[in-house]
């Protein structure tokens, strides 16, 4: 395919690096390419941001069929723009459209259309620390149409937002609550896709938990809901007696691409992991016998995120003293610094785009 680009005639002014938000400022243009079933994916471009036009029949609006991701480009300290694991990301696309019944885009292409756009916006990226242009590849379905069946038609698109820290305490302890009213997801439904639904089903609880002052909702398992799986934006880590343990993925938690780069950096430095089924009460007979030091996230928009309270029921514990962890600050160091160029890359991890 012929990937077309026309510029925008208005450019728009730029942010201040120091004062970047998350998700709220956007780039000068966009990628977009389009699906039916005569011609299948055709007619690549990259144009002005813009509206998309939707019909009010629309079946994303209706029925939900849509999957997107998430990933970042970042400025080296030579100016650089460089990704960091792109093509996992395009991989996990597809696996979500599979499950969705999205046709599937050629990986290779997306992500010569990524570069493309972001080499016209290198100008957007930020270079103040813990800055970087957020990645948003994203597709619809577009069939004017009101049924129950997967559309025929797709627009796929990809959007650019330079941001800032995820979290407004930036890299420093976050308190997460337990919901025992609520589940986002069970096996054999759609909970491992990156697909809108599945964000929309955590939002009540994700409410309740900042009214109570809590930043995230930890979600437990959608059966017994005894089984830690996941944080609402974020695989979770728990470190115990000096292990590092993380919930198992068994087709109801997200499968991290942040969270596999932790796994392999702590294969790499011979750190003892555990994958496996954790439930909520070891984790606190964890902590009532001392031997719970560190909780943390995982993701592409907080990187590494440090627990420093979690409440469940009644009981509210404090982790580490409400501080940084050493794991925790270990893994954020040493990805941050790979994803910025200040570390050697042991995995080929890195995509440079200019």
């Amino acid at each position: 395919m012929q990937l077309t680009i026309t510029k925008a005639d208005q450019l728009k002014s730029k942010p201040d690096d120091s004062k970047l938000g998350f998700g709220t400022t956007f780039t000068d243009h966009m990628f977009n390419m389009d699906y039916n079933l005569e011609k299948g994916w055709h007619n690549p471009r990259i144009e002005s941001y813009g509206s998309i036009d939707l019909d009010p029949s629309t079946m994303m609006l209706h029925y939900g069929q849509g999957v997107f991701e998430g990933l970042k480009a970042y400025k080296t300290g030579s100016g650089a723009v460089q990704l960091f694991r792109p093509k996992d990301n395009f991989k996990r696309l597809n696996r979500s459209s599979r499950s969705m019944c999205i046709p599937e885009v050629d990986e290779a292409f997306g992500l010569h259309a990524l570069k493309q756009l972001i080499t016209i916006e290198k100008d957007w990226v930020p270079s103040a620390p813990e800055t970087s242009l957020y990645i948003r590849p994203t597709i619809i379905a577009t069939d004017p149409f009101l049924g129950v069946r997967a559309s025929h038609t797709y627009r796929f698109f990809i959007i650019l937002s330079p941001v800032g820290a995820y979290y407004a305490e930036g890299f420093n302890p976050v308190k997460i609550w337990v919901t025992k009213d609520h589940v986002r997801a069970v096996r054999g439904g759609i909970g491992e896709a990156k697909t809108p639904g599945n964000y929309a089903a955590s939002l009540f609880a994700g409410e309740d938990a900042n009214k109570k002052g809590y930043a995230q909702v930890l979600w437990l398992d959608g059966v017994e809901q005894k089984y830690v799986e996941e944080v609402g934006s974020m695989n979770i880590f728990f470190v115990i007696n000096d292990e590092l343990i993380t919930p198992m993925l068994n087709g109801s938690i997200l499968p991290g691409i942040t969270r596999d780069s932790v796994i392999s950096l702590a294969k790499i430095w011979n750190v003892k992991i555990a994958e496996r089924q954790i439930s909520i009460d070891e984790v606190m007979d964890a902590n009532d016998s001392g031997k719970l030091s560190e909780i943390f996230g995982s993701g592409t928009a907080a990187v590494i995120s440090p627990v420093g309270e979690l409440k469940y029921g009644d009981r509210v514990i404090s982790i580490g003293d409400g501080k940084v962890g050493p794991m925790a600050n270990k893994f954020y160091k040493a990805i941050t610094d790979i994803q910025y160029g200040k570390a050697e890359d042991p995995k080929g991890w890195i995509e440079p785009v200019s």
